[in-house]
């Protein structure tokens, strides 16, 4: 039996990236306790838009991270089976699709130009006319340009996939501490031992996992140069609600400039805004403004509807727009963070992760995702 206030591992962050690690490492027979300063969920966990959309979100030139949003992808409809079982939740996952539309010329170009690196890449893509968008749409907007559709993308609510997560740590027995502010690290010569929050208390762990979002990069309790290279990039989203409870679309409908993904209860998620505007959050008319006219342009529908909220998060960037998931460059310290546009998407994944390197500090991250195994902890006395 480990002392009280001693842990195989802190968590630090209670979105869906910290939940997912918690319940992961739970589940392996690890003592584990969530400390945030928010009540989760947490950061940009509760205004995210929920796509899992590997496919439309391509980009040239970043080969590793569709790599890693294809695994999560392909592994999220039995993580959902699972926590749904646990919890007792449901989570709002649906495999809806996902339709791309280009508006005019210029944007036809571009995304012909993204759908043949689709199709190189052998991935679940379709060029569609104009009619057969219609088919599948019929509330877009009289003129365009034809789409692609990406029939596999799907989509979950993050609240519901938060709540169900903090069910399921609940069940598992996890601690989850809200209000909670660290004020230092614990430091045993060169290795990371544990946090003192601000209360005084010391909570001592074998690995500290750094899960706290865009806040990642300027924790100020950890030394400076352990702290990762993660910047807070603003994104600001408008909730609606359709008056009759049936949103204007089935499918994850988007843009070049604006995405839209449609709840099963009518709401309609309309998004997101780029910002870099440092950990300035606040909503703005300019923001709400350029997300409803592009809407708009893309489903005219939307202008019946019931504006809900805007809300504003901070999304966690890197350099590379990699996540960091893994060991740091402080012993003890273990990274989360990083995950930018697919914090939910690769939730899951980095639970796995993480809780595969505490139970096996020799699992290779070569494996990031595919073949976690359930390797367990193994009971210590208090050290």
């Amino acid at each position: 039996m480990r002392n009280r206030g001693s842990y195989d591992a802190v968590v630090v962050g209670g979105g869906v990236v910290g939940l997912c690690c918690a319940w992961r490492i739970a589940q392996r027979g690890g003592q584990v306790v969530v400390l945030d300063s928010a009540e989760p969920p947490a950061g940009a966990t509760r205004v995210a838009a929920g796509m899992l959309a590997p496919v439309g979100e391509l980009a040239f030139g970043e080969p590793e991270l569709l790599q890693m949003t294809l695994a999560a992808a392909e592994a999220y409809p039995a993580f959902v089976e699972e926590l749904e079982a646990a919890s007792g939740m449901g989570s709002g996952y649906e495999r809806c699709g996902a339709l791309h539309v280009a508006l005019d010329r210029d944007e036809a170009a571009e995304l012909r130009r993204v759908h043949e690196l689709q199709r190189s890449l052998g991935l679940g893509a379709e060029w569609l006319p104009p009619r057969r968008c219609r088919e599948l749409e019929p509330g877009l907007t009289p003129s365009f340009n034809g789409g692609v559709h990406a029939p596999e993308e799907a989509a979950i609510d993050p609240r519901r996939m938060a709540a169900a997560l903090l069910a399921a740590l609940e069940a598992e027995g996890v601690e989850v501490r809200s209000g909670v502010d660290v004020g230092e690290a614990i430091l045993d010569g060169e290795r990371l031992s544990g946090v003192r929050v601000a209360s005084g208390e010391e909570i001592r762990a074998d690995s500290v996992i750094l899960a706290a979002g865009a806040w990642a990069g300027t924790v100020s309790w950890l030394p400076e140069s352990a702290r990762p290279p993660v910047r807070p990039v603003k994104g600001q989203i408008v909730e609606l609600r359709a008056v009759d409870g049936e949103a204007p679309c089935e499918r994850i409908v988007a843009s070049e400039r604006v995405y839209l993904v449609p709840r099963p209860d009518g709401r309609l998620i309309v998004g997101a805004t780029t910002e870099e505007r440092g950990f300035d959050a606040t909503v703005t008319a300019g923001g709400v403004h350029e997300l409803l006219r592009e809407a708009y342009r893309l489903l005219p529908d939307v202008a019946e509807m019931e504006l809900v909220e805007a809300t504003a998060s901070l999304r966690p960037g890197t350099p590379d727009n990699l996540p960091l998931i893994g060991p740091s460059a402080l012993d003890g310290l273990v990274l989360a963070c990083g995950h930018y546009r697919n914090g939910i998407l690769l939730a899951p994944l980095t639970g796995d992760t993480v809780a595969t390197l505490l139970a096996d500090p020799a699992a290779s991250l070569q494996s990031l995702g595919r073949s976690p195994g359930k390797r367990r902890f193994v009971a210590r006395g208090a050290g």
